[in-house]
């Protein structure tokens, strides 16, 4: 298997030429024959057991071909790139066959995308602003109402009318023209009032109402209501109270500290919830400073950027979002019909973010080739111990899921985001001076808060020949579709 050709089709696009010699194809056909024998099936012949030569006879050796290219294919592919000096993007590969013979052997073509040249602007003594952490009292009062909000318990009401804030149990119907409509129908529904939960007007409409009430309400569905049979009608709601309950907050002092924390005093919580405040406030400062300077470097860069990076990058937000949904109990499909937005218009939603990330990758694996910055051992084993811990595994079982030469990457690029720190000067500011509009940007790349920890590969590499080149919510309730 060697490489015949190599022909540049483009900006960051060539051409592979790969042979593979008669005696190395007619091996792989041996190969592929005995990967399937055992479903071969002649006459006279128990199943699996019909000799080589009459399998080759009756049905020829071009039925081994595909399955013989797809064993050669991935060595005889990587082993051209090497030999072309290639840095190639492992996204899919186009594949286009020249000859095939036993004879001969094959003579096939890949077109391949590569990384981009790219060339970056100044990255040393580049300027920034980080705002001075701070956190007022009145937050830290936030906080701790919040807390007591949390640990609020519901107290059944049974001496008044409902108010805005109380939690009340209804059964309700709906009717429109005198006729129930499917999906208005609900029985023992807990339901805020005030929350906004419901259409406009139908929470209004309980309060001053008491338990044991049975009453109707009239309410108007929004014209850009989800269902077109109800949107800018109006509805009658037929409803019956039989519970009240509103929130009870916790006395805010030492006690409730004791309860809701392990302070024993509600000054030394608060000292905690202001140190936290605060240390969280530096930290989003100090990466707020910093995409800042990294940004300056990614709108600096000169070169043609692959679409397949970007594209990737898309994939990658998708399935990443995907998978968040999941975790819901949601899928993707789903969210698209409520959303009522096609694949490709989510996808693009995506589009600025991923062309910053991808560039902002890009950027800073051109300061670690320009600054020389590496990866020690003692920098990987930090980072596989730091990845245990985070994932409650053994390290050597982590470091056997992830290559050290791709972590070595990440870390390297981590240390290229803190040497453009160490060399710029940072000015700390009681608040952020307004920029002024650009009369045009430099760069169609966003900000991003990625710390470049995801690898700019396009997709896995593939590995195989192609065959083909071978031969129940309620209708009262608020609806976002």
């Amino acid at each position: 298997m060697s490489l015949k050709e190599t022909k540049k089709l483009g900006a960051n696009r060539y051409e592979l030429e790969i042979v593979i010699d008669a005696e190395k194809f007619g091996e792989a056909i041996k190969e592929a024959y005995n990967q399937q024998k055992d479903k071969i099936n002649i006459p006279g012949f128990r199943k699996g057991k019909a000799p080589y030569a009459m399998v080759m006879k009756m049905y020829g050796e071009e039925a081994f071909f595909e399955e013989a290219l797809n064993i050669l294919y991935p060595e005889a592919v990587e082993g051209a790139i090497k030999e072309a000096g290639l840095n190639v993007i492992n996204d899919k590969m186009d594949f286009d066959m020249v000859s095939i013979s036993v004879a001969e052997g094959v003579d096939f073509k890949v077109a391949v995308t590569t990384y981009p040249e790219i060339e970056i602007g100044e990255y040393k003594g580049l300027k920034a602003e980080k705002v001075i952490a701070k956190v007022e009292d009145s937050e830290v009062e936030a906080q701790v109402k919040a807390m007591a909000e949390r640990n609020a318990r519901m107290v059944s009401v049974e001496d008044r009318a409902a108010q805005m804030g109380d939690s009340v149990v209804i059964d309700f119907e709906g009717f429109k023209d005198g006729v129930a409509f499917e999906g208005g129908k609900a029985e023992g529904h807990t339901l805020e009032l005030g929350s906004g939960s419901f259409i406009p007007g139908f929470e209004e409409q309980i309060v001053g109402k008491n338990i044991g009430d049975e009453f109707e309400i009239t309410v108007t569905f929004p014209e850009e209501y989800g269902a077109e049979d109800l949107a800018g009608k109006e509805a009658v709601f037929k409803i019956k109270l039989h519970e009240i309950k509103f929130r009870e907050l916790p006395v805010i002092d030492d006690e409730f500290a004791k309860d809701v924390s392990e302070f024993d005093t509600l000054e030394e919580l608060k000292k905690d919830l202001k140190e936290k405040a605060l240390a969280q406030k530096a930290k989003i400062a100090d990466e707020e400073a910093e995409n800042e300077l990294v940004q300056q470097i990614v709108d600096s860069i000169k070169g043609e950027i692959p679409e397949a990076m970007f594209e990737s990058r898309l994939n990658q937000s998708v399935e990443e979002f995907g998978y968040r949904l999941q975790m819901q109990g949601l899928d993707l499909q789903t969210y698209l019909k409520y959303s009522n937005t096609t694949m490709e218009d989510f996808k693009a939603t995506f589009r600025p973010q991923a062309e910053g990330q991808v560039k902002f990758r890009l950027a800073l694996e051109k300061i670690v080739e320009l600054e020389k910055i590496e990866a020690s051992e003692e920098d990987l084993n930090a980072r596989f111990e730091e990845m245990a811990k985070q994932y409650n595994m053994e390290v050597d079982a982590v470091k056997k899921a992830i290559p050290a030469e791709e972590l070595a990457k990440d870390v390297a690029v981590g240390k290229a985001i803190d040497f453009i720190k160490e060399n710029a000067v940072i000015t700390e500011v009681e608040q952020k001076t307004e920029k002024k509009p650009a009369a045009k940007k430099a760069s169609t790349a966003k900000k991003t808060t990625s710390t470049a920890k995801k690898s700019t590969s396009t997709a896995k590499k593939t590995t195989t020949a192609k065959k083909s080149t071978t031969t129940k919510k309620t209708t009262a309730k608020k609806t976002e579709e």
